[in-house]
């Protein structure tokens, strides 16, 4: 196998025409560099350098190997640049897993924020209700996941990164009898048929479900929805009353009332999951930037 260092040396003695000239350029002394050549036409099985007077010149074969040594150098010039535009996070490629809210309220702003600071770098999105992301930020099948913390517990060489806080609303018909109240007590809605709005084993549906337990009361689901649109539709219509995460209630049904909610206040909190080896990506940490101001005051 043919040195690569050793094709460089040759190319600088053809270049320079001299042994000296050649050892002079790299630092090196005439007899090293000479033994270099040496050890070169060992491998190659050909003689490369042929003496002119006090300078030497390359055989066809010592001209073939040149060449390929300039086409090498140039190479690992432009794999060094490649390189270093990737440390910096100019180019390169993210892998994004959310869940629906996250998608409509704060994925799309923060990615148009990111295209604008790192335009070389491709995201790819998937949305993932119901499932579990985090074993594919694990093994490194996704860069990062927009997750809801609580359940959701880090596992080794993955981070939660702080979000949003995302609070629950009360979601009533218009003319309701609680629609004139500012601020409703979560137990005011006791008595109530509700409109279901979460997945059955997701974390939203624990987090509403331990709210209203501390209420004193387990709501009575009269309608099931995993859609928030859908849910408002439901409530507009009278079928129940519902509670929605804030990022939820991006797009208002004209039929219902928002109001906020104590006694106690559910909240989600959102978390960004990446593997630690990669928390410190340029990129990766402006899509995270990005996210956090996306989120609505």
């Amino acid at each position: 196998m043919l040195d690569v260092r050793r094709m460089q040396i040759l190319r600088a003695v053809v270049t320079s025409g001299s042994m000296t000239e050649a050892a002079a350029n790299l630092g090196y002394t005439p007899s090293a560099v000479s033994q270099q050549i040496a050890a070169l036409e060992r491998e190659a099985g050909i003689v490369l350098l042929e003496r002119v007077g006090r300078g030497v010149r390359p055989t066809a074969a010592g001209l073939l190997l040149t060449e390929h040594a300039a086409v090498i150098s140039r190479d690992v010039a432009e794999a060094e640049a490649a390189l270093a535009e990737l440390r910096a996070g100019r180019t390169g490629r993210l892998v994004v897993r959310y869940f629906s809210t996250a998608g409509v309220a704060l994925v799309p702003p923060a990615l148009a924020r990111l295209r604008r600071e790192f335009p070389g770098v491709r995201v790819d999105l998937t949305l993932i209700d119901p499932a579990d992301p985090l074993p594919d930020v694990e093994r490194g099948d996704a860069d990062l996941a927009v997750v809801v913390g609580g359940r959701t517990r880090p596992r080794d060489g993955v981070r939660l990164v702080p979000l949003h806080d995302d609070p629950y609303r009360a979601v009533l018909p218009r003319g309701h009898r609680l629609a004139d109240k500012r601020v409703l007590d979560l137990a005011d809605l006791a008595d109530e048929p509700w409109v279901g709005t979460e997945w059955r084993a997701g974390r939203c549906l624990e987090i509403m479900l331990a709210a209203c337990a501390t209420a004193g009361f387990s709501p009575n689901f009269a309608v099931e929805s995993d859609d928030y649109a859908t849910a408002q539709g439901f409530v507009a219509a009278g079928l129940g009353v519902s509670l929605i995460p804030r990022l939820g209630l991006g797009t208002r049904h004209p039929g219902v009332v928002v109001r906020r909610v104590r006694k106690p206040e559910p909240i989600r909190s959102i978390y960004a999951a990446v593997r630690e080896a990669s928390a410190t990506d340029p990129a990766l940490r402006a899509l995270i930037d990005a996210l956090r101001a996306a989120a609505p005051e």
